[in-house]
Formats: structure tokens, sequence, C-alpha cells
């Protein structure tokens, strides 16, 4: 490995950090300024760092990424979808990093009708992101959201689709997204604090004005909560939600008088968590309301929408968790999930018997994808597992019969999802709890503890880690990896509960029932301490982050994207993005029991004096989700503390944000960065 240079070494600057008479002293805290030329110094020490330590992989590097473009079919295109009188389709070109959006008018033999092509637009810009694209209901314009950072603060404009005009409208610091209503020359659209990113304003724009005098139809005062705007399915209502992580609150007004008010739906009251979708003259509403732990579906005439009007439709059940619903004039689909799996019911409105998709598999995930188009017996779903790749289907529920639109293609002539195996087991838990690991692996695998695995998980938010189809993925299961999800506590994989029991004070139970799924993969001989990784991003990064200074012998190697590790400082700044709407997820620590708490498992407050695993961290310089300072700060503790020789790398993508490259090819070469780093611990050839 010829060209290796030293680690960099982060200067110590002393900064005293007060809280509830306590004092903690962080000695890496003046890496909070990206406008600071020593903070950018520094980034790029700890890339030109990795680069020289990982010059012996380039060669590998480039090999897996081409392996990985091959599979990818370049001149892809999604299904086409009907909406208003026209087929929308994304498409994509050979060699081309970028969608091109079009619609075709009527049929799909019609000519082709280009709404944007985002590789001629991403010209001249490292970072490039289309976003929100909304259709007015006269069909002659769209509105759209560019971030060209990658920090999610977007520009909203409207192209006049008769002409290609692109209007002179232009929206700045917005989230994006906008809804028109249906005199087609007014859109409603959401802006963010400039500060904190919190989207906190709804605003009304009327076509071919200045937005200096677009009106504020909506505030959120509370710093908890985030706003949106949309539409319903029916068209009926524009409907703007306010939501915090326990509790949803919503506006309605008709979409054919947009200069009218905006009414509550129902008052927020803490606790107490709905969201609303309207057919015909009644509202349906999925909500938490009567301790229905796991949601209950209830219904509520239009004119009369508060809760104590609210009639159960789908009542509570302890073992289904109720996900979401789609209305259709003739039919009610609802989302549900039980003993960890989906579960697809098609409910008639005509009180013929409701019947439930069938599915067979232990690892699979199906959920309803485009299903715009109100008047239809169509239901559009996708369909994977871990060996099978994705398929669009769509099914007609009046005869039950289903095509296959498209499956994922896999290029290259060698993949055959038979020569996988997928398994499902339950590792028992310190406390008694089972928790379900999803795994897949080549056939012939020979448990006797010498493969390397990688364990990979989330555990936040209430967000499920469904398994899914990776073809990138097959470059490390055709190098003998295993590949696993653990479904941890602090998700909703095993329904809310599985959530609640996995935040606020029982967050520990996220970090623990990780380690004990690591150490039941072991002893049940599919891999060893010697061959063990991890992997998490954001959330499931502050994950990687605890399990590094618990556990640190489980793992050969870890990798860690845009982790959220530095959980304290970053809680007690509200000036933050995010950090108010966080509190009912990890505390608040202002309150001294969530303090002293968050205090004694945040990754950067406790790392220690020891040996720990091969480590690849990475992130954004310009991350709105996670600062890039708090992986940097962590680094460099890092580097001062451990014991052990073994690899600790940051790479800061100095150009892009949360999401990494904007390009479809520029986030294999990120990905490929992430693989050689595993094949190479392993000592794994091309």
């Amino acid at each position: 490995m010829p060209n290796k240079i030293a680690a960099p070494i982060a200067k110590e600057i002393p900064k005293s950090l007060k809280k509830h008479k306590e004092v903690r002293i962080d000695n890496y805290f003046w890496l909070n300024d990206r406008e600071n030329p020593e903070v950018i110094d520094y980034l790029n020490q700890e890339n030109a760092y990795y680069e020289s330590m990982t010059e012996h992989t380039k060669d590998f590097q480039k090999a897996l990424y081409e392996e990985m473009k091959a599979r990818i079919k370049e001149d892809d295109e999604s299904v086409p979808y009907f909406y208003n009188g026209y087929y929308y389709i994304t498409r994509f070109e050979t060699g081309k990093d970028y969608p091109i959006y079009s619609r075709k008018k009527g049929s799909l033999t019609a000519d082709e009708e280009i709404l944007f092509n985002c590789n001629e637009l991403a010209v001249g810009y490292t970072y490039f992101k289309l976003g929100g694209l909304s259709i007015s209901p006269d069909n002659k314009f769209i509105s759209f959201g560019l971030d060209i950072v990658g920090r999610r603060i977007y520009t909203i404009q409207i192209k006049n689709l008769e002409t290609g005009e692109i209007l002179s409208d232009k929206i700045e610091n917005a989230t994006g997204s906008s809804v028109w209503a249906n005199d087609n020359k007014t859109i409603f659209y959401t802006k963010q604090d400039e500060v904190t990113l919190r989207s906190d304003k709804v605003f009304k724009h009327k076509l071919n004005t200045d937005s200096a005098t677009d009106i504020l139809v909506f505030e959120e005062t509370d710093d908890t909560f985030n706003v949106s705007v949309g539409k319903e399915k029916s068209r009926k209502y524009i409907v703007i939600g306010s939501g915090s992580t326990l509790t949803t609150e919503y506006r309605i007004l008709n979409s054919d008088n947009p200069d009218g008010e905006f009414t509550v739906f129902q008052p927020r009251v803490r606790g107490l968590e709905y969201s609303i979708s309207h057919y015909e003259d009644h509202f349906y509403i999925l909500t938490n309301k009567d301790k229905a732990t796991n949601f209950k579906l209830m219904k509520t005439p239009e004119n009369a929408t508060g809760k104590k009007n609210w009639k159960d439709l789908i009542p509570h059940r302890e073992d289904v968790l109720l996900e979401d619903i789609e209305i259709f004039k003739n039919y009610l689909v609802v989302e549900e999930r039980s003993n960890g799996l989906n579960h697809i019911r098609i409910m008639p409105w005509n009180d013929e018997p409701d019947y439930y998709l069938p599915f067979g598999s232990e690892t699979y995930s199906a959920f309803t994808t485009t299903n715009i188009d109100f008047d239809t017996d169509i239901l559009r779903y996708s369909y994977q597992s871990l060996a099978t790749p994705s398929s669009i289907i769509d099914f007609n529920m009046k005869t039950k019969t289903k095509e296959v639109l498209k499956e994922q293609q896999v290029l290259g002539g060698k993949f055959d999802k038979n020569n996988y195996i997928e398994e499902r087991i339950w590792a028992p838990a310190a406390d008694g709890v089972k928790v379900p690991i999803s795994m897949v692996y080549r056939k012939g695998l020979e448990k006797n503890g010498k493969n390397p695995l990688l364990l990979y998980a989330y555990g936040s938010y209430g967000i499920t880690m469904d398994t899914y189809f990776s073809s990138t993925r097959l470059s490390l299961l055709d190098r003998g990896f295993v590949f696993a999800i653990a479904h941890i506590r602090g998700g909703e994989d095993l329904g809310r509960q599985w959530y609640e029991d996995g935040k606020l004070l029982k967050k520990k139970n996220t970090f623990t029932d990780f380690i004990d799924c690591s150490k039941y993969v072991i002893d049940q001989k599919y891999t060893s301490p010697e061959h063990l990784y991890a992997e998490g991003g954001s959330a499931g990064g502050l994950l990687m982050g605890v399990i590094v200074n618990w556990a640190p012998e489980l793992y050969n190697g870890v990798i860690a994207q845009v982790p959220f590790v530095d959980v304290m400082t970053t809680m007690l700044d509200d000036t933050i993005p995010l950090t108010t709407g966080e509190y009912d997820e990890w505390g608040n620590p202002n309150t001294k029991k969530y303090y002293d708490y968050m205090l004694s498992y945040s990754p950067y407050d406790n790392i220690t004096a020891q040996k720990y695993p091969n480590m690849y961290i990475s992130t954004g310089l310009h991350d709105s989700q996670v600062q890039y300072w708090e992986p940097a700060k962590w680094v460099a503790k890092l580097r001062n503390k451990k014991t052990n020789d073994n690899l600790l790398f940051l790479n800061t993508n100095m150009d892009a944000g949360h999401g990494g490259a904007s390009g479809r090819f520029e986030a294999l070469k990120e990905l490929a960065k992430e693989f050689s780093f595993l094949l190479d611990l392993e000592k794994i050839k091309i």
C-alpha cells in the first residue's frame, strides 16, 4: 500500500457545555462551522487520508462499480400511470444519470411530451434534484421544486406545458411540494424556517404574480410540529397537515374555493394521531383514538368532522397494525401488518365478502403504489423479497386476476433467484422478547462460523424496515456474504407497541436488540466476530455508534452513513434543523430525566479508551438531517481514544447532503466504497 499518509489529528479546543449543573467538555465543538477554512481543511485531510489508505482498492472499487452498473437496465422506464387524461412516465436513457419526465395524451401510442429532461437541466451542477411535480387540473401548467445544493431547500417554479416557457414565478426557501386548486391559477405550498429548516408555513400563490405578495394561510407556531399541504384523491379538498411524533391535526378547504378559509378537521389533542381520506360525503379516518395502539378505521360525515362524530368501521386489533388505506369508487383497500409481514385486504363497498391478496414467502414486502385514479377496479401494488426482484402488478379487484406489468430486470445473464436462500429467524433478546431477522445468502452455505455477514438495521421513528431486493447486494452475496436485516424495537415491524418499546426512556432496547441479534447469528454459526459486520445510517448510524461503544468485540467492521452520534449537543440546540420535532422520539434533554438517559447512550459522549472495530463513516457537507460535524467530531474523538490500529475512515462528500450523490450512477460509486471496505477486510479480491 504505497503513498500512505498519517491519520489527521484534529486540534483540541476545549469548550464547556453546561446543563443541569453539570459540565461536559467538548474538545471538537469548533468543527461546528462550515464557513471556517480550518474545518474544511480538516475534512479534506480526512478525505485525503481515506484516499491514501484505500489506494490499493481503487481498481476493485472501479470493478465493483462497473459490475453493479452492468446489472442495471440503463434505458429503463416506469410503468405508466393514468391521471386526468394523460399517461405519465419516468424514464432513463443509457449512460444518463438523471430521469426524463414525460406524458402521453389519452393513449400510450400517442406522441411523447417531455415535461423535464433532468440530464439537460443538471448540466453545470454538482448536485441536482427535481421534485414536487404537480400538474394543474386543466393539464396546462406544472409546478416543480429544484434543489441544487443537497440541503433539501427548494425553489418552486412553474412551467407552461403548452409553450414550454418557465414562468417568472419563483418561490425561494420552500420544501418543494405544492398543490393546485381547481381554478388552475392558485397553488398552495409550504416554506421552512431558514435556520431550523422546519416546515412551518403554508402560503397561497397566484399564477403570474410576484411571490413576495403571496398570502400566508397558515403558520405552525409549535416548534415540535411540521406542516404539509396536499389534495384529497377525490380532488374535492385541499388539506393542510400539522404533525409531531405523537399528535396530528388537519385543516381542509374546498378545492373549488381557494380564497376561502381553511377549517380545522379535528383540533389537536396531545397523543391523538389521525389521517384522513375523503370519499363521497364522508371522511375515513385512520386513528389511534380510544387507545387504539395499532390504529383503527373510523368514518364521519364531511360536514361533521370533530371526533365526537367518528364511528368505528374497522375496530382496533391487538395483533394487527392498520398501516394505510386506499379508497376507490367501488373498493376500500386496507394495508395491514401482522407477525411482521404486510397484508393487503380488499373490501368492496357493496357488502360483498372482503378478501386478502395471497403472498407465500416469509421475507417479502408488498405495498400499494401509484393509485391516483379514483374510478377504477384496478389496484396497483408492488411485490419483492430479498431474493425476488421488485414487480409492479395490476390486480383487478372485480375479477380477482392480476397482470405483472414489470419485473425489475437484473442484467448480465447470471442472476437466478433460485440460487439464493431466504430465511427468517427469531433472536432472543435479553428481556425474553423474540426479535425477527430476515436474511438471504447463496445456496450451499455452511453454518461453520466462517461466513462474512452484514447485519443491517434502523430502529427509530416507527419506520418499518421491510425486506427489499437489491441487485447491487448481489456483489456481496455472490462473494459469500450473508445479508441480514434485524427488525429491532424502535421500528414498527411487529406493531405499534414494537415502536413504543424502542423510544424515549426505552430507547436502549433498540441497541440491546441489535447486539442480541448479533450474538444470535454468531451462536447459530452463520458467522463469527471475525467476520461479522454492522451497517446503519442516520438514526441507524446512532445505533452503530452505540454498539461500537457497548460491544465492539462482536464486529470486525462497521459502516455508519450520515450518523446521528452527537445526541446530547444536538438535542440541546434548538437552532439545529429537526431538533425540536424530535423531543417525542428521544426525549427533551432540558428535562433532567431525559438528559441523564440520553447522555448514558450518546455515542460521542461515551467514547472510551478501548479497542474499536474497523469503521467506515460517510457524511455530506450540506446534510440538513444530520449535520456533517456530528460524524466529524465523532471520528476526531475516536482517533484520540481508541487503543488499536484498526481502520477508521471519514469520507465527506463536499457537494452533497443527507441522501448522498444525486445521480443514479454516482450513488453506485459511494456504494462501491462501502463494499470494497468490507471485501478488503475479508481479503476477498476481484
